[in-house]
């Protein structure tokens, strides 16, 4: 497979975004690598399943989620992607709504498909 092109990271990030807001867990299945390292606002590292569960028991739910400040950067088959989210919504029922930046690195399998392979997410102040 080729190197890597903005316009596929792009796409796979809009897919990944979509996916959370629907709480698309079977998209989420083929987004996240199941190995995924994601380090929350908190500190807290989270994994696939647990990320998965939270949208499969609607203990996540995403009302808005609007990207902007996004910025690619390639290398080869893995992308680093820097991203500000306005973020609105609930975890455990508790309101929450503010500005984020995820940082995510994608990298492309032998087949093609872009997976998460890391991520990290902190609160804009």
């Amino acid at each position: 497979m080729n190197q890597l092109n903005e316009a596929q990271v792009l796409n796979a990030e809009e897919r990944l975004r979509l996916a959370m807001m629907d709480s698309d867990v079977a998209q989420l299945t083929l987004l996240l690598a199941d190995d995924m390292l994601f380090t929350n606002h908190l500190g807290h590292q989270i994994s696939k399943a647990v990320d998965l569960a939270a949208h499969e028991q609607r203990l996540l739910a995403i009302t808005e989620l609007q990207a902007s400040e996004q910025q690619v950067r390639l290398q080869g088959k893995v992308a680093v992607v820097s991203v500000r989210m306005r973020l609105t919504g609930s975890y455990h029922d508790v309101e929450t709504h503010g500005d984020f930046r995820f940082t995510r690195v994608w990298a492309q399998g032998s087949d093609g498909t872009l997976q998460v392979i890391a991520a990290h997410s902190g609160i804009v102040a």
